[in-house]
């Protein structure tokens, strides 16, 4: 098949100035980055580092094979909270022995490795991912628990954790702790209930209650050593089946224990073989121009589709049908996808019907479905409610919601309200979902919620006789313009939890190929059937 034709010029004003904006968000998403890798701040990773001990993105890159990828998940999760970005975790999928699996890695330097609300999440999300996507899940621990102060948050929901350990192994997903300092309390469970427990000597100290506790529960005077070491572990109470030297000590022993897990995919291999896979026609930096500063100037998604699909060859179903919603086929790294992109930004009833087909087709055919998001909402108005706009959106929300194909997202552009349900968001349980910086979400834009409320608030007034004070009336529509502009930014989405992380357009090609690859991990299949169809 021929590559998509492109419409692009590098050289125009409109592409430098769209290329300009994307680089003051990147930049911007840099800063943020830096302070996430920071961890703790300078002071906390040196004492950290006199202490011995290796930080928690260094035990990732030696966990996993040398030059691998790792894709991180989540790294912007409390961006705008009163926790340290990052939620004091490193989650992620990276290959280890040749075996994808899911990575989470406390980070002691952030206070202590300590869980909060945004950690728990954090976690419960690397765990769900594991789940859906039969992948290995490891766990390179040293925490001191529960965040006190934040216990009401998190006690009650945090039990999920371990839950989840016993649910993945029960589901025959190998679970592994390598343990390298403190993992108390609540957080001893982690290695309890893994299916393998590496400990390091010296380093690692596993017990329901510290010296402390222990003392005011009980009067017993005991050391760390003898009442949670590693040592002990090993030895004594048998809950340890590795005693490691020192942490790389126990990294290599992690790898053995991976390489020995004897780990298949239970999906289908990749259709075309990674060296017969032919790269876009299109240079990926040109995916830096595409998107407009003001999202109201509409681009044609399919520009995104050319950058990133194998050979920019794309089988586009239903061309001249509901051409607000971009429909087709293609593969990306060599395994196929179903692609549904909003071209223009307004979903009508033709475009909910188109989608609810192919929706189907794609389950027919076993394939996954990839959701490029730039979309305002579906249509409203006297003739659309007339011509069964609810209704049809229905179907697609039906379809979307019963297709048990894998889902991938990535949000370029806006995403409101009920079209983004229907494109699969996160309420709709994607086994992926990606940003690019210039991604806003929301139940409706700034101006249409401020204006929504200036109505509402005029019709109150006019209903009780009272003048409407017009100073007062936009007043509160600026307030409301700001607050929604804030709120629907991508790292304010990105920093509650909502999407697995803000990428750098030139990375989705990428990023989705990762995402595909664990995706086939599991079988995958599509539905045998669907909800009740409203015709």
């Amino acid at each position: 098949m021929p590559a998509l034709p492109t419409a692009v010029d590098p050289r125009s004003d409109a592409f430098a100035a769209n290329r300009a904006a994307m680089w003051e968000r990147l930049e911007e998403l840099q800063r943020v980055a830096d302070e996430v890798h920071a961890g703790g701040g300078p002071d906390k990773v040196a004492r950290h580092r006199r202490r011995g001990k290796l930080t928690a993105r260094e035990r990732i890159a030696l966990l996993l094979d040398r030059d691998s990828p790792f894709l991180e998940l989540q790294p912007y999760v409390a961006w705008g909270s009163d926790f340290r970005v990052g939620g004091s975790v490193v989650c992620g999928i990276g290959v280890v022995e040749g075996v994808e699996c899911v990575v989470t890695a406390h980070d002691p330097t952030v206070r202590g490795g300590a869980s909060n609300p945004f950690t728990l999440r954090k976690v419960l999300r690397a765990s769900e991912i594991a789940r859906e996507n039969r992948l290995p899940l490891v766990n390179l621990v040293e925490s001191g628990g529960a965040d006190l102060p934040t216990q009401l948050d998190i006690f009650i929901p945090g039990g999920q954790m371990f839950r989840d350990l016993t649910r993945l192994s029960a589901a025959g997903i190998p679970t592994i702790a390598i343990v390298f300092g403190n993992s108390t309390a609540g957080g001893a469970y982690v290695p309890g209930m893994c299916d393998h427990v590496i400990m390091v000597r010296g380093g690692a100290k596993v017990f329901l209650g510290g010296p402390p506790l222990v003392r005011m529960a009980t009067g017993e005077e005991s050391g760390d050593e003898e009442l949670g070491g590693a040592e002990m572990h090993a030895r004594t109470s048998g809950l340890a089946d590795h005693l490691a030297e020192d942490e790389e000590d126990a990294l290599r022993i992690g790898r053995d224990v991976v390489r020995r897990l004897n780990h298949r995919k239970l999906g289908p291999p990749a259709a075309i073989p990674p060296d017969r896979v032919t790269p876009p026609r299109y240079d990926a930096e040109e995916l830096l121009g595409i998107v407009s500063a003001d999202l109201r100037t509409p681009f044609d998604t399919r520009e995104i589709v050319a950058r990133i699909v194998d050979g920019s060859v794309y089988d586009e179903f239903k061309p001249l049908y509901g051409t607000a919603l971009s429909t087709g086929w293609a593969h990306v790294h060599g395994r196929p996808v179903g692609i549904l992109a909003n071209v223009r930004g307004v979903l009508f009833s033709e475009e909910a019907q188109k989608a609810t087909q192919f929706i189907q087709l794609a389950n027919r055919a076993d394939v996954p479905l990839l959701f490029l998001h730039n979309t305002t909402g579906f249509m409203v108005g006297r003739e659309y409610e007339q011509g069964g706009i609810v209704k049809h959106g229905s179907l697609f929300i039906n379809a979307v919601s019963n297709s048990t194909v894998p889902h991938l997202g990535v949000v370029v552009g806006a995403s409101y309200g009920a079209a983004n349900y229907a494109m699969s968001g996160r309420a709709y349980g994607p086994r992926f979902l990606f940003a690019w910086p210039s991604a806003v979400s929301s139940v409706m834009g700034p101006e249409q919620l401020a204006g929504v409320l200036s109505i509402v608030a005029r019709q109150a007034a006019e209903a009780k006789g009272r003048e409407v004070d017009e100073e007062q009336d936009a007043a509160m529509q600026q307030m409301v313009r700001d607050k929604i502009s804030a709120e629907q930014v991508a790292l304010a989405i990105s920093g509650r939890g909502y999407d697995d992380g803000i990428i750098d357009p030139r990375d989705t090609r990428d990023a989705l190929g990762m995402a595909l690859s664990a995706c086939h991990g599991a079988p995958v299949r599509g539905a045998d059937g669907f909800g009740v169809f409203r015709p």
